[in-house]
């Protein structure tokens, strides 16, 4: 009898800013003979999330096909949307073009990610647009471009996403009258010199802000709020996100949140083939406070991941990546942006940067972004490793 050694299969689920780069960095670090990597993701191309209010005004965003980005590397990208997982038999049911079929992994590593989270407000599904996503944008794009001088806008949620895309929408479209509706006070979180700058850009740019208030309903026509009801020809619902349903339909451990509990290394606590990124997984950061759903969060848990991943299949030293905050990026348009500098868990400090100067920042962290998920392992050398026997797949065959 002689053994015949088998690709280890692993499969990426999703391919964002975490699923990517996850995939990517894997590739770098592992021999191509001894692993098989697949991404299976819904487009061809990858999509900068953190540009999606850009997109929804009408502006124009660079093409990054998959491609390009994973030549010579050896990723296979898979396309097709993810409709089923069986973590107990270890597939993954992709519908494609022809149909679903179903994928064989040895080690997963899901990165669905999130979607917009409509909070259960009633006719919000119905009424309003999210920008999560390039299809929800591109839908925006189209609702707005077709609007008349002097309609009303309303975007719900006083988080980072409201407050860019109203700013973004307010300096692209003047003749608009935007408006936005926050929970809390706009800017609350911020720091005092924070809160003054994104006052006064509101101001500049004439956006109505209407303060501690609270959504009941979205109409086609306006929305309904505690204080009354303000009119909408469109509204932009950007209260938080949810992560991807499918998690709970799987036998894997989940929190409240539906999000993956998982280990330091992004390991799954029930199912230790199966690694969970990004939105996706609950991540326990400073403070022990749970990790937010963001770019600047989810990239470190795709590095944990990745490097976790080969260093299990390699039999070397496994590796910790502490994911921590250093500063929260906001564009104000294209013009204006707020650097506010955070604590580790992510609260304010006094330092701030504000203008001209911080939308520059911001945008080249956005280019670094999607420039990272091209190049996982930011530029530097690394050495391919080989699997070795004992954590590949080996069949026994006839001599």
């Amino acid at each position: 009898m002689r053994q015949n050694i088998q690709q280890h299969r692993v499969v990426v689920i999703g391919a964002g800013y975490t699923g990517a780069t996850a995939a990517g960095r894997l590739a770098r670090r592992l021999r191509g003979e001894d692993v098989s990597i697949t991404l299976v993701n819904a487009e061809p191309d990858f999509v900068e999330r953190v540009r999606m209010h850009q997109l929804a005004v009408g502006q124009t965003l660079r093409p990054r096909p998959f491609d390009e980005m994973f030549a010579g590397t050896g990723v296979e990208l898979r396309l097709g949307q993810v409709t089923g997982i069986d973590v107990d038999r270890r597939t993954v049911t992709v519908t494609g073009a022809e149909g679903p079929s179903d994928l064989e992994y040895d080690t997963l590593v899901y990165a669905l990610g999130s979607a917009w989270n409509t909070q259960g407000v009633p006719g919000t599904t119905e009424h309003a647009h999210e920008i999560a996503g390039r299809d929800g944008a591109l839908r925006l794009r189209d609702r707005l471009a077709a609007l008349a001088p002097g309609s009303p806008v309303t975007v719900v949620g006083g988080g980072l996403t409201g407050v860019e895309a109203a700013t973004e929408l307010a300096e692209t479209r003047p003749d608009l009258d935007v408006s936005l509706i926050a929970r809390a006070g706009l800017g609350d979180w911020l720091s005092p010199k924070g809160a003054r700058h994104l006052h006064k850009v509101f101001s500049n740019l004439r956006i109505t802000t209407h303060e501690h208030t609270t959504v009941t309903a979205v109409q086609a026509d306006r929305v309904t709020t505690t204080e009354g009801d303000i009119p909408a020809a469109v509204t932009i619902w950007t209260t938080g996100f949810a992560v991807h349903p499918i998690a709970r339909a799987t036998t894997l451990e989940t929190g409240e949140t539906g999000q993956i509990t998982v280990d330091a290394t992004m390991r799954s606590l029930s199912h230790p083939d199966v690694y969970a990124i990004g939105d996706a997984a609950l991540v326990t950061g400073p403070g022990d406070k749970p990790l937010r759903m963001s770019c600047a969060s989810g990239v470190p848990t795709a590095w944990q991941a990745a490097d976790a991943i080969a260093a299990r299949l390699t039999d070397t030293k496994l590796p910790t990546i502490s994911a921590r905050y250093f500063n929260q990026c906001i564009s104000l348009g294209r013009k204006e942006g707020l650097i506010q500098y955070v604590t580790a868990d992510d609260r304010s400090v006094n330092a701030a940067l504000t203008g001209r100067l911080a939308a520059l920042y911001k945008e080249l962290v956005c280019k670094g972004a999607a420039w990272g998920v091209a190049n996982p392992t930011m530029g530097l050398p690394v050495r391919r490793r080989r699997v070795t026997a004992d954590r590949a797949r080996v069949t026994a065959t006839a001599a």
